[in-house]
């Protein structure tokens, strides 16, 4: 899909999800023949006129200035990632500027994360890498979420097994919000990496292969990772809440650290403890390797 396409698309399911009164604008009690704002509404709101709105909608304005674009982010009370993303679509870099695209060998691990998660003992932790891709993990990240050793190199990926391992509907308490998130980051990523081909691939895979994936993807949610808490039903410890915080470095925002922990002398805490005192007995003991915490993925 071109740059000035998913603009349009963006943009048509931002303006379909406002209503009148979000946008203080007067409602005459007549019933709306769609959902959402009219494309006059969304112009007026700008100060742009309708047909410039409408061509952009049709993906046919290929260079608008960054004004009408922070104007148009306004009117459509976008957050600041779905700003970012905006930006993205309707001016991305030139092509000789672009970082490029991924090659399809091993995304290393950077080696300070290696040393922190052969450091987080009792802390789940994982890095994740592009396109949502599991780069390394600890055994405490094994307790919780699963062995990511026993999963082919191409497997180990949160947005597929998220989508395509039955158990992980059982796992998240809250599985549509999580799935939903998975999906909001990659299609921030895809604004970021339009020509990962591997991206395409994945997104192509999901969309065929999950109902609920291909539906969301429609949408256009973006969001990036960044914190929050997640709740779990885990088939050992039960039901745990856990904050979760993701860690990246400066120079090198295509690897994050991800952490999850539980409030101190909760009854989360409790069980958290419980489950890693389960998992010690198997965990992995010998050095950082290719198939325990420092396993790389290909890339």
């Amino acid at each position: 899909m071109s740059a000035t396409i998913a603009l349009g698309a963006f943009l048509r399911t931002r303006r379909s999800r406002l209503r009148s009164e979000d946008a203080d604008l007067p409602d005459f009690g007549g019933r709306r023949r769609v959902s959402g704002l009219r494309r006059e509404e969304i112009a007026q709101l700008a100060g742009v006129s309708v047909d410039y709105y409408t061509r952009m909608e049709q993906g046919r304005v290929p260079n608008p200035s960054a004004a009408v674009l922070d104007a148009l982010a306004r009117a459509l009370l976008l957050d600041e990632d779905e700003t970012r993303h905006l930006h993205r679509l309707a001016q991305p870099a030139p092509a000789a500027r672009r970082n490029p695209p991924p090659r399809p060998d091993r995304q290393q691990v950077r080696p300070m994360l290696q040393r922190l998660l052969a450091e987080l003992r009792d802390v789940p932790a994982l890095v994740m890498g592009r396109r949502m891709d599991v780069l390394a993990w600890n055994a405490a990240a094994c307790a919780l979420l699963g062995d990511y050793a026993a999963l082919q190199p191409g497997e180990r990926n949160i947005a597929r097994i998220t989508f395509l391992n039955p158990a992980s509907k059982e796992l998240f308490a809250d599985w549509s919000a999580c799935a939903r998130e998975n999906v909001a980051y990659l299609r921030l990523e895809a604004g970021r990496r339009p020509d990962d081909p591997q991206l395409a691939s994945l997104v192509g895979e999901l969309s065929l292969r999950s109902e609920e994936f291909s539906r969301w993807w429609a949408e256009h949610p973006v969001q990036d990772k960044t914190s929050g808490t997640k709740r779990f039903c885990h088939p050992v410890v039960g039901a745990m809440e856990l904050t979760y915080e993701t860690l990246r470095a400066a120079d090198d925002p295509g690897q994050a650290l991800i952490t999850y922990a539980a409030t101190p002398g909760t009854p989360s805490d409790d069980a958290l403890q419980m489950l890693l005192a389960w998992a010690a007995p198997t965990a992995v003991s010998a050095p950082l390797g290719a198939d325990g915490p420092r396993a790389v993925q290909d890339g």
